[in-house]
């Protein structure tokens, strides 16, 4: 029966030299940056925007994403844990990121990035969450390498044993993860070029946060918690911060469709 099953045991380490290793995370993680990079590049050359604006967005964007995802994942889930083991909240190799800190410390990021560029905050960010969504599916899949962040049991014949943990068939949501991010990421690429490199202010930020954020709250359903509160809950953190984001982007999308009726 459980040749029906797939056996996860990858090792999360890609090498390592004496106690310095390099992880398949730390790897995707980078590389999240890096095609994003490329691919504002690429819009950026259409649309006419100088290279320096590029850059001082990376910067802004790499601050902002790693501290955002690693208080997230502090404050939300184990903050217990990292305020009595400090130093651990450097570790950021180990993994321990969340997707709604890392969405907080985004918009704040490119909030101030808006502000000392003088460019309009949801021309900034319409561009950025089409990014973002690609590297959803990279850092899902730096999940899936460390054997984390995985689903309940489940009798299913694509069922992962996450053999590093125990040896129950389990939903690989890192897997759904990813590929909803990864058609998220498809579409707001295609509308972008679609609309010439011109989309409607807001529509692909209100896109971005609905339909991932709708994703994320279905598929946590099929996971097992993160940690132990989440136990006694009837939704789990990720599903109660989903919600308002969920809420955002639908008003985000009220207030475009309001304001093309007005001009």
């Amino acid at each position: 029966m459980l040749l029906n099953f797939i056996s996860w045991h990858v090792n999360p380490e890609i090498f390592h030299i004496g106690h310095f290793a390099i992880r398949w995370y730390g790897l995707l993680f980078a590389l999240s940056f890096y095609f994003g990079y490329l691919i504002i590049n690429q819009m950026f050359k259409k649309e006419g925007v100088p290279q320096k604006v590029l850059d001082q967005l990376t910067t802004y964007m790499l601050i902002g994403t790693v501290i955002g995802a690693r208080l997230g994942h502090v404050l939300f889930y184990e903050p217990a844990w990292y305020f009595s083991h400090p130093l651990d909240i450097l570790k950021i190799w180990e993994g321990g990121l969340a997707s709604h800190g890392a969405a907080i410390g985004i918009l704040l990021a490119l909030w101030i990035f808006s502000k000392k560029s003088k460019r309009p905050f949801l021309w900034t960010i319409d561009r950025i969450v089409i990014v973002v969504a690609l590297s959803g599916l990279l850092i899902r899949t730096g999940n899936l390498m460390n054997s984390e962040i995985f689903g309940k049991p489940t009798s299913l014949p694509w069922g992962f044993i996450f053999e590093h943990y125990d040896e129950v068939p389990r939903h690989p949501t890192q897997i759904y993860e990813g590929f909803s991010y990864l058609a998220i990421f498809l579409f707001l690429l295609n509308y972008y070029y679609r609309k010439n490199g011109a989309p409607i202010q807001g529509v692909c930020f209100g896109i971005f946060l609905i339909a991932t954020f709708t994703m994320r709250f279905l598929i946590e359903f099929l996971k097992e918690p993160q940690v132990g509160f989440e136990n006694k809950m009837v939704l789990n953190m990720g599903q109660l911060l989903s919600i308002p984001l969920i809420l955002l982007g639908i008003g985000i999308l009220i207030w475009t469709k309001q304001k093309q009726k007005t001009i």
